[in-house]
């Protein structure tokens, strides 16, 4: 894999319920409504589920996901392609935190920066 080795962790506090947000990140049809400049692979089955493998395009540039961990809390995707590393996402009540690992051409702080900010504004439209 070509890139430099990047690391951000990022936490912001968001006026909505751990559900809401955890909906949110978990539902292939959530994330796609908020996830920016990234296309899913069709037939995304309704909630992720650890083993499940995906893939998403930021533009030309193929990411493959394999979801690692899923609980009531937390998420981890293992990536490949695009980015060689891992995404870790972390919420509770009023607040959710990316985590965000790998060998990269992409600017990953700028892309993660933006996810969680448009994630922000999702659940404010969504008076969640």
């Amino acid at each position: 894999m070509l890139g430099n080795f990047q690391q951000s962790q990022l936490r912001i506090e968001i006026e909505a319920s751990t559900d809401a947000i955890g909906d949110s990140l978990l539902h292939p049809v959530q994330l796609e409504k908020w996830l920016l400049g990234q296309r899913f692979t069709s037939g995304m089955p309704e909630q992720l589920l650890p083993g499940l493998q995906f893939t998403t395009w930021t533009g030309p540039v193929p990411i493959h996901h394999q979801v690692d961990v899923v609980k009531f809390n937390s998420l981890r995707l293992l990536l490949s392609g695009g980015i060689d590393g891992f995404h870790e996402w972390y919420w509770g009540e009023g607040w959710v935190q990316s985590r965000l690992e790998g060998v990269s051409l992409l600017p990953l702080n700028l892309s993660q920066t933006l996810s969680l900010l448009s994630l922000r504004q999702f659940l404010a439209t969504q008076g969640r």
